[in-house]
């Protein structure tokens, strides 16, 4: 056990572990730019609380990424393509164009034109999706499959510090400096993935796969019976070789119900905690600091758990510590206003909870075909957010019928 243990810690000395939290980092960075730091914002520039529940929408891209997903798994970019290789081009096209794309939503003027201000943040948006799913490729074609416990805590790490620099970050900036300021700061951020892109190596998958492509015989076919070959090979292909395996139907659906049970507790929280009468800086200071630590703290431990005890183990151990964890929020329902309980309701829903999204994160690596990774990717990770945004509207209703003791056992 103790060597099991020295090899999981070694793991993490790889740069290849690094790279990929870095990678994270930009992830997590433009996610709050569209959403709370934005709603924030129009708050403060005084829009009504319908329109800013109308920019939720903005984030659909995040959601509907397996639509283009193909697209970038396939199609290499010309000109970067073969400077970069066909993942980072990709990455660094995406990033350029993120930059550009929050700096020029920062500049709109939501009051005088919201329609640009909202177009401008699906943009931004639909840029952050698709530097995701080239992240996720890149993680797990970079990655041993021993080092896919260490790359999913790593990626969580750097993706929770991105959406803690975009959200309480971008907020303590604001109290001094404009927000066309802020937006243009959080851009000049995203410089740390561009550097990282161009620093790291193309993984070696992607470059047989390309080689293969580059080299394959020219098709004599019509225009249209090799459009037809090339969509059957980059649409058709990921979805058939899913299928091929045994249980796939099993498979989904443990991927669409594993955090599912948090993503219906977590739409509920924060009414439920202004409802115990806790204030926004307590809120503030327990949910997103502690919160956020425990969260990192959930993710590391997650990462060492699975290369200590296996894959199938972690999923059971997580999985029962997540399911546990919604009844400290029961327990905080009973009590009241307790910032003590608060405390230990936060660090044990968000360790766990980081342990839980390490072991799943490796688990849906483990399923891609390296030679489909970003289209199978997109599609699991799609997969599992969508059971949670459709469930989580009747979250109020439940309340309201049951109660949040109820609710949080439920």
């Amino acid at each position: 056990m103790a060597g099991r243990w020295r090899e999981a810690i070694a793991v993490w000395q790889d740069r290849r572990i690094l790279a990929v939290g870095v990678l994270g980092f930009a992830s997590g960075l433009p996610l709050a730019l569209t959403f709370s730091t934005l709603s924030f914002w129009l708050k403060e520039e005084g829009l009504s609380n319908t329109t800013i529940g109308l920019f939720a929408s903005v984030s659909t891209p995040y959601t509907l990424k397996f639509l283009w997903a193909p697209l970038v798994d396939r199609v290499a970019l010309p000109l970067l393509g073969p400077m970069l290789g066909r993942r980072r081009s990709w990455l660094f096209a995406s990033q350029l164009a993120l930059i550009v794309a929050i700096v020029a939503l920062g500049s709109s003027h939501p009051v005088a034109d919201p329609w640009t201000t909202a177009m401008l943040a699906v943009v931004v948006a639909f840029c952050s999706a698709t530097q995701d799913i080239v992240i996720d490729a890149f993680r797990i074609e970079s990655l041993e499959v021993r080092q896919y416990a260490a790359g999913a805590a790593a990626i969580v790490f750097g993706y929770r510090v991105g959406m803690l620099a975009s959200g309480a970050g971008a907020l303590v900036m604001a109290e001094s400096v404009s927000w066309s300021a802020v937006y243009a700061a959080m851009a000049l951020l995203m410089l740390v993935g561009v550097v990282t892109t161009l620093l790291v190596p193309e993984p070696a998958s992607s470059v047989v796969l390309a080689g293969r492509e580059r080299h394959a015989p020219a098709d004599v076919a019509p225009a249209l019976g090799r459009l037809a070959g090339w969509l059957r090979e980059a649409v058709i292909a990921p979805f058939a070789d899913f299928m091929r395996r045994q249980r796939w139907g099993t498979i989904l659906l443990f991927v669409m119900l594993y955090k599912l049970g948090d993503a219906l507790a977590g739409v509920m929280t924060n009414p439920f905690l202004l409802e115990l009468g806790f204030t926004k800086s307590e809120i503030a200071t327990v949910v997103k600091t502690y919160g956020l630590a425990a969260t990192l703290i959930g993710a590391a431990a997650g990462g060492s758990l699975l290369g200590s005890v296996g894959m199938m183990r972690s999923l059971w151990i997580c999985g029962l510590l997540q399911m546990l964890s919604n009844l400290a929020f029961a327990a905080q329902a009973h009590v009241g206003h307790s910032v003590p309980m608060l405390t230990l309701t936060i660090g044990l829903e968000n360790l766990a909870g980081g342990m839980g999204t390490a072991a799943f994160v490796a688990y849906l690596s483990s399923l891609c075909n390296v030679a489909y990774t970003a289209t199978q990717y997109a599609l699991l990770s799609s997969l599992y957010a969508l059971p949670g945004k459709f469930v989580g509207g009747i979250s109020g209703f439940i309340v309201t019928a049951y109660g949040y003791p109820a609710f949080f056992t439920m």
